[in-house]
């Protein structure tokens, strides 16, 4: 049996990967400052399931308090750091760019420093596709570079890559960041795309579409995600004797430090998302066309080679699957 410390725990991804964890028998200590983002219940029945198993703890707190942190921490040896917490959302950074300061770069600050001082044996942490900013060339490789954030989000899951190398460097630290792409499913977040194209066509309300449809995501299912997270954290990196300063990998380094994407390696027009929605919902949804958003990209698309060649693992759930099981999950949810 292994211990976890899983931040974020009371979100999206961070739940399911406590909950698999659990499932296997290991131990897991999750963190959550439970903000108000999104639906604090969503939030709060999440933290209900996991409780109801005596090998999870879990403490309410704000990774910005370094205090709060250590303390908490003090008592536990954790065989691996899974860093999940963070201040989500692209649009939202617009409006709150302090928010995504304190969370993403403060909080992910307090993390490296805890593992450091307790000498932690793998930190992987989550990045986002958001880091691929304005790159057009597809598919999305690990191997680009990445120095053009379209938004404050981004720019701060980037800055988090270039920390934990930092960390990797310095003190020998061995850290893995995963950018996700897209990622959906049941107890999905309210404010993306699945979520909410579901809530408003079962409710009759007409859904906003973006870039009047004229947009591709590689929509990654969340069992997909967890799979490759946990596959991940029992990889632990190592310098690459191939590394060349003078043509540097951005994916790899002279220190124990490693970056992949975990994307579904095929990417789904909006519109076509929105036909499957509909089909599983059983009714046509109301179109509000409209302009692009700020901080939007056109497309993602995630080239997982490596994290196959590495982990041994590539996601395969089909859009039409994932959806119909999202929806099945928000009508139970939600009583619909």
């Amino acid at each position: 049996m292994s211990k976890y410390l899983v931040t974020g725990a009371a979100g999206f991804i961070g739940f399911h990967v406590a909950r698999r964890l659990l499932e296997r028998g290991d131990q897991v200590v999750g963190l959550d400052n439970v903000n108000d983002y999104y639906l604090v219940k969503l939030k709060r029945d999440r933290l209900a399931r996991l409780q109801e198993n005596d090998r999870f703890s879990f403490t309410e707190i704000d990774l910005v308090d370094h205090t709060a942190l250590e303390s908490t921490c003090a008592s536990h040896e954790f065989n691996a750091v899974i860093h999940l917490a963070a201040q989500a959302g692209v649009r939202y950074s617009l409006e709150n760019p302090s928010a995504y300061v304190n969370s993403n770069l403060v909080g992910f600050a307090n993390i490296l420093e805890l593992s450091r001082k307790h000498q932690i044996a793998h930190l992987v942490f989550a990045s986002s596709s958001s880091v691929y900013g304005a790159n057009r060339r597809m598919p999305f490789s690990i191997r680009d570079n990445v120095d053009h954030p379209l938004s404050l989000y981004a720019a701060t899951k980037k800055s988090n890559e270039l920390m934990a190398h930092t960390y990797s460097h310095l003190f020998g630290l061995p850290t893995t960041g995963l950018r996700f792409f897209t990622v959906y499913g049941p107890w999905g977040r309210p404010d993306m795309a699945v979520f909410k194209f579901t809530k408003a066509i079962l409710a009759g309300q007409p859904i906003d579409v973006y870039n009047h449809g004229q947009m591709r995501r590689d929509f990654t299912y969340i069992d997909d995600i967890v799979e490759g997270v946990l596959r991940v954290a029992e990889t632990i990196p190592a310098p690459n004797p191939e590394w060349n300063a003078e043509q540097p990998d951005p994916s790899s380094s002279f220190a124990p430090y490693r970056v992949y994407n975990i994307g579904n390696n095929q990417p789904v027009e909006l519109m076509h998302l929105i036909e499957v929605i509909e089909q599983a919902v059983g009714k046509p949804a109301t179109k509000n066309m409209l302009p692009m958003q700020p901080g939007d990209v056109l497309e993602t698309y995630a080239d997982i080679s490596d994290l196959e060649r590495d982990v041994g693992f590539r996601p395969a759930t089909p859009i039409e699957e994932g959806v119909e099981r999202f929806v099945e999950w928000y009508r139970e949810y939600f009583g619909v």
